[in-house]
């Protein structure tokens, strides 16, 4: 293969990647207790959109299978469910992946202050669980999972600049990442400009940065399930 070929084929890659690693801040959630205190739980339903709108509609241009369902006893009288999922997607018109497998699981029956408590939604949970893993792969909330993105801000950064002030600027980093979806998505920089009213992106503010992020973010999705379309 030539370096033009793998050049392309990493672009490809990590368009998939990029398209899907940071969710909008209306898809996470604060989980506010037990041992996942502090971090953010994804709407599974915006991992659904996510595919989607890359992918097209389930079914058509992605798929999963449960592969198995099965539980196991815990401590305490307490029970597991877990479910192995596999999910594909169209890489070409009338080509699917390889199945990328996913693990997931949730309890059947836990333990409470009142007792044991059984759970109807066990399995259903557990798939949700899996399917998440699962797609990970692909990048869909790779952010989250990184620890570099909780919705309203990068946790990557110094304690003391959590929480930027209205008319903080962007870092270097933020200003390349709005270059590079900028670019990605062929979109006018002086109309850019324009709308934020500055005169160079690397005047545009912290609190602009995010808004921009979701509304380019929201252009790139658009355009490689238009791409996706017209290759079908």
């Amino acid at each position: 293969m030539s370096t033009k070929e793998t050049g392309e084929k990493k672009d490809v890659s990590m368009g998939i990647w990029n398209a899907v690693c940071r969710p909008p801040a209306t898809a996470l959630k604060k989980i506010e207790a037990g041992r996942l205190r502090g971090k953010s739980d994804i709407n599974p339903q915006w991992r659904y959109e996510a595919m989607t709108q890359l992918f097209g509609p389930c079914g058509a241009g992605w798929k999963y299978k449960i592969d198995r369902l099965w539980r196991e006893e815990a401590s305490d009288a307490q029970v597991f469910a877990f479910a192995q999922v596999s999910v594909c997607f169209k890489v070409d018109p009338e080509v699917w992946s390889e199945p990328i497998q996913g693990v997931g699981g949730s309890m059947l029956v836990a333990k409470e202050s009142s007792g044991l408590h059984s759970s109807d939604e066990g399995y259903k949970m557990a798939i949700t669980d899996a399917l998440g893993t699962a797609m990970k792969m692909l990048g869909v909330a790779a952010d989250v999972y990184a620890g570099k993105w909780d919705g309203s801000k990068y946790v990557d950064k110094p304690k003391d600049v959590d929480k930027p002030k209205e008319d903080a600027v962007i870092t270097d980093r933020q200003l390349s990442e709005i270059m590079d979806l900028l670019t990605e998505t062929n979109s006018d920089k002086e109309k850019f400009l324009a709308h934020y009213q500055i005169k160079s992106i690397a005047e545009l503010s912290r609190i602009k940065y995010f808004e921009a992020m979701e509304v380019l973010k929201a252009k790139l999705y658009k355009q490689l399930h238009e791409k996706r379309e017209k290759e079908d």
